[in-house]
């Protein structure tokens, strides 16, 4: 695991919140000299070798292991038998159905038993001295099963056959929210009517590092080494699955590359890995391919939606309402069926007064992998359905979509604003934030770029795209600050950094906070054993939680503090200030620093903190998006861009700016290039980066970005959260750019060459 006594900052930085600090991080990675988990060599380590199923639907008739086991290297072959006595995966929320009864869950074994239920889905282990004779020792197992019939679409699952005896109809969620009869008066007494049909595409997170593990055992309790989000969720997780308590299980995370969601919870190879380990008596490793990973990799998105929107004769918003399908997978993972639920409720209003909304979904089982969190994780895809939803109602009523924007934006003096959603707006200028991004996008400079476009036989169309997301749900975070005898303050969090910057952000909130110099400032993560609390990383709530648990312990650390400087300066209490890291007499110069109160009381400030149920916050913003169409061979490229933001407190302008340029490429990813295909009988078809496409440098645009912060009321910091944020206004701009370029009234992403090509031809035969 990572050296926690590194530290990144050159001596003398000493910015605050609001300075636009360097990642201090990224030369120890650009140096080769990250400690991700595959470059764990533990002693005596043994390799691991997953057997995948390659039919997607089928009863298990027998596993031939024999030959495997009699290869060279081989120490053992492990199938569901063998792990019978562990625990199984499955939903943890507590989700209803419409009618009041339980979430159907699905009981996921480490190993297929009984039954496979997709492509990818792994049977067997094989453990060897070395990853080749692993791999080629799998190679020798004989899976024989009987297939069935699959089904790979969710408007479909219903009528095919059960993925599990116990859920027919395959049917694990019915959920519904909203008061059905008034949504239904106000659409049937509405002026104007928009209902759309959508599909957001499945997609491959693609995180640059490949999953990984090393499970082992030693004086009794377990350690896994692995790629996460954070530890605390999964150790308590695993040591469920293991059956032990949770203080004998521990988890340990080096540096993470990329996870988006897709890293955040236990997968069934981590418990074979444990049991290999225990049996034999050494660590067990095992690092996935690149192309098992696109099989086996929970997957994100995949909703199939049929939006409304009704509207007054004003063009005032009366109601929204959304009825889905949500694909799965073959199990449910950890919180899947959130995205397409109370993730879709919490952010379909977006920043509009609408006075009601109706979600219907129905989550189900399909024989593909299983679906999770993305990037955003709902939040995108509520934003979208409104975006595109007004695009099209403005359309269809001849009216200015900016204008109709603007009419139904929630006005700054209705904040605290209660949405209609249960949500409570603390605080936004959302038409102000808007007229900037058209200003800073040259929004009515567009006319004279179109023509230009057009004198090249180029369409050019423009799109803009609002949102408004809500974050993670509250979750206990622990901020713990310890002052070393070595002279270094150390920050224990229970959040995760996989690239977001948390040493750099962190070390400006305790500096501003305590005074403490850069060069001073440890982080410690990632480490079961060090954490009583923990939510992890996702959700755009790591600021939020670790950052207010900074704030809180720094202000108990001052009040500790306080009286042994009074001590020191030989003062009354009363009379000792606190300012940039320095205790003085009130009207005097006579001062002592806190670092100077620390060395002369050893762990006498130390604190260990616990910011409890953190409110969530509402980032919002505004994107603007140009779109050339080459009209001869369909190809779409994304050639202006602008973002302005408002994320409440920005403590790293840099980091910011990074993130949103991140989920901006993502959202331009499933707009125009990314999706997931299966064949009628659930075989992958985008299976490796050979049929699926990743936008690339050259396909992506300088992005142009500023800020317009409402400072949130609802955390210490005052930030809002901006990890997930481009994500969700990118998709809605580019399509929208591309609507407008074509011509057309809706297209589905996402939009490829042949797609685009079609839509033309279609209407050049019209």
């Amino acid at each position: 695991m990572p050296d926690t006594n590194m530290n990144p900052f050159p001596a003398g930085l000493k910015f605050g919140i609001g300075q636009p600090v360097p990642r201090q991080e990224d030369p120890t990675l650009l140096q080769g000299q990250g400690r991700y988990t595959d470059d764990l060599a533990r002693p005596g380590q043994l390799h691991a070798f997953m057997v995948r199923s390659p039919y997607a639907h089928g009863v298990i008739r027998g596993i031939d292991t024999a030959a495997a086991k009699a290869m060279p290297g081989v120490l053992a072959v492990y199938t569901a038998a063998d792990l019978a006595g562990y625990g199984t995966m499955g939903c943890v929320l507590p989700l209803k159905n419409a009618d009041g009864s339980a979430l159907r869950n699905t009981a996921r074994p480490p190993l297929a038993a009984d039954r496979v239920r997709f492509v990818g889905d792994p049977v067997a282990m094989v453990v060897a001295e070395s990853r080749h004779e692993a791999r080629d020792a799998a190679e020798a197992v004989e899976l024989d099963v009987e297939t069935l019939d699959a089904v790979t679409e969710a408007s479909a699952a219903a009528a095919a056959p059960a993925l599990y005896d116990d859920i027919p109809g395959n049917c694990v969620l019915d959920f519904h929210a909203g008061d059905r009869a008034r949504v239904a008066e106000a659409f049937a007494t509405a002026a104007h009517v928009t209902k759309l049909a959508i599909r957001n595409s499945r997609i491959v997170v693609c995180a640059m590092e490949p999953r990984a593990a090393i499970g082992e055992w030693a004086d009794g309790r377990y350690t896994l080494h692995v790629g996460s989000q954070g530890v605390f969720g999964l150790r308590n997780q695993m040591a469920g699955i293991m059956g032990v308590k949770n203080e004998e299980f521990r988890v340990l995370t080096g540096n993470v590359g990329g996870s988006f969601g897709m890293k955040a919870s236990a997968y069934p190879e981590y418990a074979p890995l444990l049991h290999a380990a225990r049996a034999l008596g050494r660590p067990v490793k095992w690092t996935d391919e690149r192309t098992s990973g696109f099989l086996s990799d929970q997957h994100g998105r995949d909703h199939e939606t049929v939006a409304e929107l009704a509207l007054d004769a004003d063009g005032r918003f009366l109601a929204v309402r959304l009825t889905s399908f949500a694909n799965m997978g073959a199990y449910l993972a950890t919180v899947a069926p959130l995205m397409g639920t109370g993730n879709f409720l919490k952010n379909i209003q977006s920043n509009y007064a609408t006075p009601l909304i109706e979600v219907n979904t129905q989550c189900m089982l399909t024989n593909t992998t299983p679906v999770s969190a993305y990037r955003g994780a709902g939040r995108p895809e509520g934003n979208y359905f409104m975006e595109r939803l007004i695009e099209t109602a403005a359309r269809e009523l001849g009216r200015d979509p900016l204008e109709l924007r603007r009419l139904n934006h929630i006005a700054p003096t209705a904040m605290p604003y209660k949405a209609a959603s249960g949500s409570v707006y603390d605080g936004g200028e959302f038409s102000a934030l808007l007229d900037q991004a058209l200003t800073e996008g040259d929004f009515y400079g567009f006319p004279a770029r179109r023509a230009e476009a057009a004198r090249r036989g180029i369409l050019r169309g423009i799109g803009v795209g609002n949102f408004l997301e809500c974050t993670a749900p509250p979750a206990k975070e622990q901020g713990e600050i310890r002052f070393e005898k070595d002279g270094l303050v150390t920050i224990i969090t229970g959040t995760l950094d996989y690239g977001q910057g948390h040493w750099s952000a962190f070390a400006q909130v305790l500096h501003t906070h305590l005074g403490v110099p850069f060069e001073s400032v440890r982080l410690m993560q990632a480490d079961s054993d060090l954490l009583i609390a923990g939510g992890g990383t996702g959700g755009s709530k790591s600021l939020m939680a670790s950052g207010g648990a900074i704030v809180e312990a720094s202000a108990l650390v001052v009040e500790k503090a306080r009286p042994l400087a009074a001590d020191m300066l030989e003062a009354a209490l009363v009379d000792i200030e606190f300012s940039q890291g320095r205790f003085a007499i009130a009207g005097t110069d006579r001062s002592v620093g806190i670092m100077e109160v620390a060395a002369k009381h050893p762990g006498g400030l130390d604190v260990r903190h616990v910011f409890d149920e953190a409110p969530q916050a509402y980032p919002n913003g505004c994107h603007v998006c140009e779109v050339e169409v080459d009209p001869d061979t369909g190809h779409a490229q994304v050639v202006a861009y602008t973002t302005v933001n408002d994320f409440g407190v920005v403590v790293n302008p840099l980091l910011v700016e990074g993130q949103a340029q991140g989920g901006i490429a993502q959202g331009i990813g499933q707009a125009l290039y990314e999706r997931v295909a299966y064949s009628e009988e659930g075989q992958p078809q985008s299976g490796s980066y050979m049929d699926y496409c990743l936008p690339r440098a050259e396909d992506l645009p300088m992005i142009g970005f500023a800020s317009r912060p409402v400072p949130a009321t609802t955390n210490p910091l005052g930030v809002k959260g901006c990890g997930e944020a481009g994500c969700a206004g990118s998709m809605p701009a580019v399509m929208n750019a591309l609507c407008d370029a074509l011509g057309v009234a809706h297209i589905d992403m996402p939009a490829t060459p042949e797609v685009i090509w079609r839509v033309l031809e279609a209407k050049k035969a019209s």
